[in-house]
Formats: structure tokens, sequence, C-alpha cells
């Protein structure tokens, strides 16, 4: 350690730990100085104001290796609060990094928070977004890649590229005035557009050399609709979904739906010219479409034809593909074993619960429920409020483990949940939309989904050997989807719909997931520079 080597053993420790906050590895560090502001950006041709990350829309791409320490530090110099989550990143041990407001207080304007976090573990695809308010609507998101460390065996050879495709719907309206809007008590209008990497039809292109290969990281970053992702000419092989390598099975296009991401390799095996880059809606009677460009280096022409289509409203061909998307477990995921040595199907579970999602009209004002609870938030962030024992802002049990059938009521919902008890979650959904669910903190397997009332007698189609793993899932109209679920990751959680109207009016809560140990091989303590505020204000974090 260069420059201290007048220091103790002892002393050495403390510094260290004071650098890294409350990660203690030898792993890398990778350093990063972002600062947040207002600009206008031009997405579908109408100048609005967006919120850059130095200066950039979408922001910068963060590009780590399994196990590395990430050390973000954010600069607020928007005029309001603001926040930074990290989809699908688990933060081990760690909730106090999730960056949501159930675990963390708001930067203030003019104010900067350090983020310190580690990707342990983890491999793959992933995004960052701006979690308060309506702030997504607005940019501020970015790609996350996490490749494999050096000498674990990755089951496809190595890419000529790595390109991150950012796609979803956006409007034309500022972000303030789509919350207004929600406020209101109505829900959004229909999306204005689509856009790929902030960018409307041809506003981008992705070079590629003649038979060579290359991987294209595709997250759907959007407000409120799936999407499908195809390249004309062109045959995708899915090769990773959320940091599971999956089956490398061959799709000509493929559904992403809201808050997932996807890896496919696309060989440029194709005649010399360019080609359509096509996202289009799904399940939206109108449908919406945006295209980029595939250009070979020794093109020979411009591209040609009309964009290739893809499926509109077909809920049953999605769900087809859906079940074919399964887990390689002869793959290593991020440790040099593979995959399927976690054999979840022979894990008994401990508990269910099935939540279920609704759209109640409650004090004369559209909202949107879980199992009858509309989540509002507390004065005061969950995780800081339980680290504190500070009574009154929540209470553990206030959303039922099943769907209660009655009408919508406003709560700060909380379920409490046993640190390593292994839980199956049934998302039913018995409207007429597509859902989408993520779950912070955690990878579940996802063993079945269908169409009708789950019950019981549902487990008979389970996959118990090779479903994926992920974070994020679809929920079709009138069905539901099961998931396995190890509960190994002690914190405060958010459990929330990606439609993003739907989770800023209710359609989310928080899992707290509890140890008695109180232990840093558990949990890690309070960061030293935790943000405080609502009734934590005033208090300490902890000395070293």
């Amino acid at each position: 350690m260069v420059g201290l080597r007048w220091l103790t053993p002892l002393m050495v420790v403390v510094v260290v730990l004071g650098l890294a906050g409350t990660t203690i590895s030898e792993d890398p560090y990778r350093f990063f100085t972002w600062n947040v502001t207002y600009g206008d950006i031009y997405p579908l041709g109408v100048k609005q104001t967006g919120i850059l990350i130095n200066g950039q829309f979408p922001g910068p791409t963060i590009e780590s290796v399994t196990n590395d320490n990430l050390i973000v530090s954010v600069f607020n110099s928007l005029d309001e609060p603001f926040l930074l989550s990290w989809n699908g990143i688990q933060q081990r041990r760690n909730s106090w990094q999730d960056g949501v407001w159930g675990t963390n207080c708001p930067i203030a304007p003019g104010q900067n928070f350090t983020y310190i976090l580690q990707v342990k573990d983890q491999i793959g695809s992933f995004f960052y977004y701006p979690s308060l308010e309506f702030h997504k609507a607005a940019g501020g998101f970015g790609g996350i890649s996490i490749f494999s460390r050096p000498r674990i065996p990755v089951p496809f050879d190595p890419p000529a590229g790595d390109y991150t495709i950012l796609a979803g719907d956006w409007f034309k309206q500022n972000h303030t005035d789509l919350k207004a809007i929600l406020d209101g008590g109505q829900d959004l209008p229909f999306p204005d557009g689509l856009l790929i990497n902030g960018r409307g039809s041809n506003g981008n292109t992705f070079a590629v050399d003649q038979g060579k290969t290359y991987r294209f990281r595709i997250s759907n970053v959007g407000l409120t609709t799936s999407i499908n992702f195809r390249i004309q000419g062109h045959e995708m092989l899915l090769v990773e979904s959320e940091g599971t390598h999956t089956l490398q099975n061959t799709y000509s296009s493929l559904d992403i739906h809201l808050g997932q991401s996807y890896s496919v390799l696309v060989t440029a095996d194709q005649p010399a010219q360019d080609y359509y880059i096509v996202v289009s809606t799904r399940f939206t009677s109108q449908v919406l479409s945006s295209t980029a460009t595939l250009h070979y280096s020794n093109s020979a022409g411009a591209v040609s034809g009309p964009p290739p289509g893809g499926p509109t409203t077909e809920i049953d061909w999605s769900l087809n593909q859906a079940r074919s998307i399964r887990q390689n477990l002869t793959a290593s995921g991020p440790r040099p074993n593979p995959q399927g040595s976690y054999h979840y199907g022979y894990v008994n579970t401990t508990r269910t619960i099935r939540l279920a999602n609704s759209a109640p009209v409650i004090n004369g004002k559209q909202r949107y429920a879980v199992n009858s609870v509309s989540f509002i938030m507390a004065d005061t962030p969950l995780k800081l409020a339980d680290y504190y024992q500070i009574s009154g802002v929540f209470s553990v049990g206030s959303i039922s483990d099943n769907p209660t059938g009655g009408g919508g009521y406003l709560q700060t919902s909380v379920m409490g949940a046993d640190f390593r008890s292994f839980s199956e979650v049934v998302f039913e959904n018995s409207e007429d939309t597509v859902q989408s669910w993520h779950i912070d903190g955690h990878i579940f397997f996802v063993v079945g989904m269908d169409g009708g009332q789950w019950s019981p007698a549902s487990r008979l189609s389970y996959n118990l050997r090779d479903g994926v793993s992920r974070c994020t899932v679809q929920v079709y109209p009138k069905s539901w989807t099961a998931l396995y679920m190890p509960l190994d990751n002690v914190g405060m959680w958010n459990i929330r719909s990606e439609n993003w109207a739907r989770q800023y009016l209710g359609q989310q809560f928080y899992l707290r997931v509890y140890s008695p140990a109180n232990s840093w091989r558990d949990e890690y303590p309070i960061p030293k520079n935790a943000l405080l505020c609502g009734r934590a204000s005033g208090r300490k974090t902890r000395t070293l």
C-alpha cells in the first residue's frame, strides 16, 4: 500500500475501512464521478428537459468484473432531490446502497452522495435508473455490464464487440407533466414513440465486420410497454438473462418486458450491406416502432425495403417463447462451477406468497395495488426506521401473503421474511394487461407460467430442473407466474411493478428479510456516509 508503509497493520485496516465504507474486500475498485444535471434533449424531435449524467443521455455505461467494488460519487445539480438505483445488482448484505426511498434518503439539491457497492458473485447485463418521483421519464438511466473473471469459463467465444442497447417507450411531455397527470388521479396517455439509446428512428448505427460475432446487451428501460427486438436478416443466439447463462436457443425476434435485460450473439454472416435493427411495442392496439442500423464495415448498400415486422398482440407466441428460455446447467456462472449445481427443485419451500395486482380507485383517484394494498411512502426511509427502531413508520405484516379480494386501501406495506428461508412466490394477474415484476436484492427461479387461475394443482406443471433464474419477470393477462426464491440476503428490499405509472401509484411493497444474529456475517452495518432524513435526522451513523 504505497504511501502507508508507516502504519501499523491495525491502522491499515482502519484506513481501508474508512475508504471502502461497508465493503471489505481485496477485489479491485472502480471509481466513477457523476454530475447529474438538467439539459435540453430532442429524442423525438421535440425539445424536452432531460436528466443527464456527465452531460450524457443516456448516462455512461458501467463496465466491471465479478466482485469489483464500485465507488460512484453522485453530485446532484438538479433543483430537486435525487436517487439512483441499480436494477438487478443484488447488493449482497448491503441494502443500504439500493438507492430507493425505502432504503435511502434522497440526495438533496447541490449535495453529493457516494455509493459504495460490490457486484458480488454476479455476471451479466443490467441497468441503473433514477428512482424518485417520476425522474425515469426524463432519462438518468444507463447500462451495467459485469464481465466474468479471468479463467472462469464462459460458454461462448469472446465476441468481436460488445454493444449496450437501452430501448423503451417515451413521451414527448416532460416528466413533471407526466407526474402531474398521475398525481391528479389519471393514468398516462399512450406513449409517443420508442427510443434506442436515447434516440428515435435511424438515430444509431452499430458497426460490424463481416463474419464476426457481436454481443448485444438489450434492456427495456421504458415506462409502460413491453417491446420486441429483432435484426433484419439475422438470427439471435440468446446467451444470458439478467446474470444467468441461458440455453443457447436461436430467435428471430425476442420479447423484452419492462425492466428485463438479455444478451444475444449476432453473427454478421449476411451479404455486405446495412440492415435494420427494430424495436416495436407488444400487446398494444397501436404499434409503435423505432429503428437503428446494423452497418457492415464493407457495406455495399444502405438498408433496403421495409423494416421486418414482428409479433404484435399474440400472447401465446410470447408465452411459448418465455417457456423456452431456460438455464444452461453446464455453464459456469460467476464462480467456476456449473449453474445447475444449485438444485432448487429439491429444496422444500417453507412458505407460499401469492401476490395479486389490481387497479382500484381510492378517494376518487386512480391507484394500483398488491393484495389490495396501495403503497404510500413514509416520512422516513424504512431501512433507517428499522435500524434506529423508530416506531410508527411501518408495521411488519401490513400486507397479506394472499390476495384479500377486498377493495384497495393506502398503506406503507412491509412483508416480513426469515433469512435463509425458501419461498414459493406466485404473481396472479386478473387484469387484461401484461404485468412486469422486479424483486430487489435477490434472484429467483421461474418455475411456471400459464393462463387462468393458479391453484396448488398448478405445481404439477412446474419446471423444477432448469427454470431460468433472474430478477424481473412478466405475468401475462389473466395468467399467473410462479417463482422459487431463496431469501438469502438480509435487508429491506423493494418488490415493485416495472410499469412506472403503476409503481408510482402504489403497486409495490417492501420485503424485510430479517436475521436475529445482528452480525456483519449477515449484513453490513450502516454506512458512515449514510444520509439521514425524516425521523432519523440528527442521529449518528456509526463510528469506525
